[in-house]
């Protein structure tokens, strides 16, 4: 069957407009275009003769109309395509890095003081209402951040709410390592820190996707909680060893799913926006500093 195409306008078929061609190309045959048979008379049939070429051809000419309007498939392509690019994944990653960096930073200085100041330890000692009174701030911010997506994108409130959140998880960090010896809180943070490198380098460089993982992850999470709440009624102490060897495990592992959703790449979710930077530096703190409040318990029950 032959067929003719009308173009309006003229179309650069390099720009992903050829599946329009395409789509009807398919369509046109399918199409039932030949007027209803009718049996002339024979002498009607002699003068009449062939038709004209030019009719027949117009009865089967198709007019494709192309719009310039990009597809919802076609934008979420284009979205993709940007954050997968080379040069905005590095910068997403030199963010997340920096922020990172600057947490610790802030945690590990509220910290020293708490451990190091001998003041400040007794009064913490003898004032709990101080560490009952950081919750509730804590868990506000932290809800903020995690459910206000738009908020956590529009600087500077998102760097805002990432310092005043950093302030308060040091502070609750602080209040707890009153009740350890500073070389136990010493030796927690050498074992985090390098726990944390060597995660960190098996997260980038292994085949394995832990991103796979987040369902199971996450179940586990949920019967750890529960099984701490038990341990509150519960006082013995294999138990509460197993309880910090399990947390140790789980948030080592959320540490490879988080950097590893971070990098993308390969891995099967990496849905992360580039404008995320500061939701992704939140996961990754988060992971270090449970990986350190379980490493602390373990080795204050060992001491």
């Amino acid at each position: 069957m032959k067929m003719d195409l009308e173009i309006s306008e003229p179309i650069d078929f390099s720009s992903g407009d050829q599946h329009l061609i395409r789509k009807a190309a398919i369509k046109g045959p399918n199409l039932n275009l030949q007027p209803p048979k009718s049996t002339p008379s024979p002498g009607v049939q002699e003068a009449q003769g062939s038709p004209h070429p030019k009719a027949t051809d117009r009865a089967h000419t198709y007019v494709v109309q192309i719009s310039d309007e990009p597809t919802p498939a076609d934008s979420s392509t284009v979205t993709t395509t940007a954050f997968s690019d080379d040069a905005v994944r590095r910068a997403f990653i030199v963010k997340v890095f920096l922020l990172l960096s600057a947490q610790l930073l802030v945690t590990a200085t509220i910290i020293s003081m708490f451990i190091f100041w001998k003041g400040l330890k007794t009064w913490v000692r003898s004032n709990p209402w101080f560490t009952y009174a950081l919750f509730p701030a804590f868990f506000v911010v932290l809800i903020i951040l995690a459910c206000c997506g738009n908020l956590r994108r529009q600087v500077p409130a998102n760097y805002i709410l990432l310092g005043f959140f950093t302030l308060l998880q040091g502070l609750l960090l602080g209040t707890i390592s009153v009740f350890y010896n500073a070389e136990e809180v010493l030796w927690a943070t050498a074992a985090t820190t390098l726990v944390t490198l060597a995660l960190t380098i098996f997260a980038l460089q292994t085949k394995w996707d832990f991103t796979l993982l987040n369902g199971m992850l996450f179940v586990f999470l949920f019967v750890l909680v529960i099984y701490g709440i038990l341990l509150i009624f519960i006082r013995s102490y294999w138990l509460h060893v197993l309880y910090a060897g399990l947390g140790t495990v789980l948030f080592s592992m959320y540490l490879v799913m988080d950097v590893q959703l971070m990098v993308g790449g390969r891995h099967h979710h990496s849905d992360l926006d580039p404008e995320e930077y500061v939701f992704a530096a939140l996961n990754i703190y988060l992971d270090i500093i449970n990986l350190f409040l379980f490493i602390l318990q373990l080795i204050g029950l060992g001491r």
